[in-house]
């Protein structure tokens, strides 16, 4: 139901933006983002706490919780039926499309009767947009371009999108009688930034009652199949899921099975065959008694043929959990994230697996807004969400001035931030002298300041280097002009990283995952920068962004000498819980502790920036 209303409420926010509603939009917003977020489901809230379990959701308000009440008890909101009926058109998916906000959704479908993507597609392609002011030839080529990424990415769902879904599911299937063990298994464990379809696997000696359940979830729109040890259902996000119930000396073998990519397993298959074994989602087998080989082989009395060849007798050897597989097979046990053949396997049979950087390593977030910018609330607001968290420190990154939308910062107001945050950090009981001064003993927690600098087309900032100076931290973007050449791309964003003032680069790449691709960069070229000049990478955690990608970092790895920050991008309190996509990113690429500054301790991160 969360994933539900959040869409539902983000809906309104952009009708009501349309009609020009001030301030309106933002509080729905506001309300979408703070029920997409929570970790227990608002239905069940209301059936514990009635309608003031909904207002004491942070972002929800009176008249919020009366639409999200009779959501609930109804399936619909009146005055939200009639915002609909009023532009009538698909905006959960023509908002995907890059440069296409609200007032063009409102302008075209009021000059081209456009309420669908495949509508405006048609448009697009016979120019019927050209002669309607704000849409010209460029503008025409951006949104088919966008159209056709947005295809690309259709039928993957992002995984912040999904993990909330699946933990919810996964935490009630544990309450269900009989059930032992539940685990995730396929792409969102491998954590991958996107998700095709969930896999679920579980251990119970009532088998029909978790099949039961399963299928009656109020997410499931849709039951393709139900068994006694499988079903197959689509929830209503739009997504498959599957659910296995396996007796528990096969579990760790389907777990294995079903979690490492195609090419990991196929890998993994010719080492036990290798070594006389034969593998697959029931468990590690020893074979005996093989045959002697056949042209054309044929199943002889007593023998069995199948993919690995054709045996008479097996013996199971491990198949209780993945780890007693894997050192069976005579390697050490690769994390669930870096399972694709990309040198795991390689390096577990050497027992040189990086011990990659764990979930609960990051100890301070580098970018994060607040209501001075773009942000929903203000810097003591995030500094104890932070703190909540259980972050050490933050520090305070709102836009610079030549992201206009934004209301961002010219240097007057960011030395004014500076005072105001001065004056917060006393509240911490933290003294504001140098920042060398600010980790220690007895400093429970510090907001440190900062900003997220626009770079140029040239490559030069919008923020003088005098006041640049005099910040804790850093950051610099890429907001406009993306369609440069790469040679262009690569030089300006270099000619930042040479600033002396530029502590790290905030999403690299630029990229919002299924709606807008990266700007063309040399990667190589960009990382050898980076080493040079001593430039933080920002690994950055928005489960829309998650740039930089993980084979980016892994080749970042593998050079040497390039450190990582794992930052939230918050513009909201609730944001803080993005950092776990970001440390997922971070292991697929195999970074360590080492690799990433906010793990570290305040004093070793501040000594580590230019």
């Amino acid at each position: 139901m969360n994933e539900k209303l959040a869409k539902l409420l983000n809906e309104v926010a952009i009708l009501l933006d349309m009609k020009e509603i001030p301030f309106k939009p933002r509080a729905f917003e506001k309300a979408a983002y703070a029920i997409e977020t929570l970790s227990e489901d608002v239905v069940e809230i209301y059936k514990k706490s009635g309608i003031k379990g909904l207002e004491a959701i942070p972002g929800v308000g009176k008249g919020i919780s009366e639409r999200i009440e009779e959501y609930i008890k109804t399936g619909h909101v009146e005055d939200f039926d009639k915002l609909k009926k009023e532009v009538p058109v698909d905006l959960e998916n023509l908002s995907k499309i890059e440069g296409l906000g609200p007032k063009k959704i409102l302008k075209l479908y009021k000059k081209l009767d456009i309420e669908t993507v495949a509508q405006l597609e048609k448009a697009l392609v016979s120019h019927k947009l050209r002669d309607i002011e704000g849409f010209g030839e460029k503008t025409e080529q951006k949104l088919l371009q966008s159209i056709s990424f947005l295809k690309q990415s259709h039928g993957r769902f992002n995984l912040g999108e999904v993990l909330p879904i699946a933990r919810r599911i996964i935490e009630r299937l544990e309450k269900v009688p009989g059930v032992e063990k539940v685990m995730p298994a396929g792409s969102l464990r491998r954590m991958q930034e996107t998700i095709g379809d969930l896999d679920i696997l579980v251990i119970s000696k009532k088998p029909s009652e978790v099949m039961d359940f399963f299928v009656s979830m109020p997410e499931v729109m849709a039951v393709y199949g139900k068994g006694e040890t499988k079903s197959t259902v689509r929830l209503d996000i739009g997504m498959d899921a599957d659910l296995r119930v396996l007796p528990p000396e096969s579990f760790g073998a389907a777990l294995q099975y079903f979690t490492g990519d195609k090419y990991h397993n196929i890998k993994l298959r010719e080492i036990a065959l290798s070594k006389g074994y034969t593998l697959n989602e029931y468990g590690l087998y020893k074979i005996k008694n093989s045959p002697p080989k056949m042209d054309p082989p044929r199943a002889e009395k007593g023998y069995k043929l199948n993919e690995y060849g054709l045996y008479k007798d097996k013996k199971l050897v491990a198949g209780k959990t993945e780890e007693e597989i894997y050192e069976a097979l005579g390697m050490s046990y690769p994390p669930p994230e870096i399972r694709k053949n990309h040198g795991e396997i390689e390096a577990g049979q050497e027992r040189k697996l990086p011990d990659l950087i764990s979930y609960n390593s990051i100890k301070g977030d580098l970018q994060t807004q607040t209501n001075w910018t773009d942000g929903e609330n203000s810097i003591k607001e995030m500094a104890e969400a932070a703190k909540k968290a259980g972050l050490e420190y933050i520090c305070i990154t709102d836009h610079t001035k030549s992201l206009a939308m934004t209301g961002g910062s010219d240097e007057k107001k960011l030395l004014k931030q500076m005072t105001e945050i001065d004056k917060i950090n006393k509240e911490f009981h933290v003294s504001p002298a140098s920042p060398s001064e600010a980790g220690r003993v007895g400093s429970k927690f510090h907001v440190l300041k900062g900003a997220e600098v626009n770079i140029l087309k040239d490559g030069s900032l919008d923020i003088v280097d005098e006041v640049l100076a005099k910040l804790d931290v850093v950051g610099a973007s890429v907001h406009s002009h993306f369609n440069l050449s790469e040679k262009e791309q690569t030089a300006r964003v270099i000619r930042a990283m040479e600033n002396q003032n530029v502590d790290i680069i905030f999403h690299p790449t630029g990229r919002i995952i299924g709606r807008r691709e990266a700007i063309k960069l040399d990667i190589d070229e960009i990382l050898k920068a980076a080493k040079l000049t001593k430039t933080v990478l920002e690994i950055n955690a928005g489960p829309d962004r998650l740039d930089l990608k993980d084979e980016y970092i892994r080749k970042a790895v593998d050079m040497g000498g390039i450190k990582f920050a794992i930052n939230s991008d918050a513009h909201n309190i609730s944001h803080f819980g993005w950092l776990e996509y970001g440390i997922a990113q971070a292991r697929r690429g195999w970074a360590t502790k080492n690799h990433v500054i906010n793990a570290w301790p305040l004093e070793k991160m501040l000594r580590m920036l230019k």
